[in-house]
């Protein structure tokens, strides 16, 4: 399996997911990868996560598992026991940061104004969280504020607000390398067993993202 920012990179698309119950994790991962997206992130905004990380990691090992929602250190170290191969938060913390690049696990922290970009570049980060991204304003402003940095040759994930029909749009940025979308697969397509609509919108984002990605090149 590719290393998973390299993966992110290559299918330019990351769902973000708040699931509830262990129970629908395979479900879940079959949706996935039936619509061609063998990542996904799996926050930690609910008490299910870190059960149905591990049961991904042990029932579907060809799914590339991350967590979201990042916060503490602790939450690092819990990650990583759960089978997490990648990580990111909607803010920067340094300890987290620290925590992360001490763990070996890549970790793409939260920005969005100058500030956190100096403090992204001052650890070495090598792609960021763009984060609320639409809220924040757009491509617009990651542009503005990412153009002093731009020798470093930092990345962005941008993710919050999100849409099918904005993929494009953000992957025009060749700073970009991928999006983040709860759209993918909502909690309430979740709990109520809508797999095949997962699968579809999966299917839908892989495809948008791709023709957005060779559009750029």
């Amino acid at each position: 399996m590719p290393e998973p920012i390299d993966l992110i990179a290559g299918l330019g698309v990351v769902p973000v997911i708040a699931i509830e119950r262990v129970a629908d994790a395979v479900p879940l991962a079959d949706a996935l990868l039936e619509g061609g997206l063998p990542i996904a992130e799996i926050t930690f905004r609910t008490t299910a996560a870190a059960d149905v990380l591990a049961t991904l990691r042990d029932e579907r090992p060809e799914l590339c598992i991350g967590a979201g929602t990042v916060l503490t250190p602790e939450a690092v170290r819990q990650a990583l026991q759960s089978g997490a191969r990648f990580a990111l938060a909607p803010g920067f913390d340094a300890e987290v940061v620290q925590e992360a690049a001490t763990a070996g696990l890549p970790f793409c922290p939260g920005v969005m104004t100058p500030s956190d970009l100096s403090a992204a570049a001052r650890h070495n980060i090598a792609v960021a969280k763009f984060f609320p991204a639409k809220q924040a304003g757009g491509p617009t402003l990651l542009a503005a504020i990412s153009a002093p940095f731009a020798h470093l040759g930092i990345r962005f994930v941008p993710t919050g607000g999100v849409s099918a029909d904005t993929i494009t749009e953000w992957l025009a940025m060749k700073s970009v390398i991928a999006v983040g979308g709860t759209w993918i697969a909502r909690t309430e397509d979740i709990r109520e067993g809508r797999f095949a609509a997962i699968a579809e919108n999966a299917r839908a984002a892989v495809a948008t993202a791709k023709a957005a990605l060779n559009a750029r090149q």
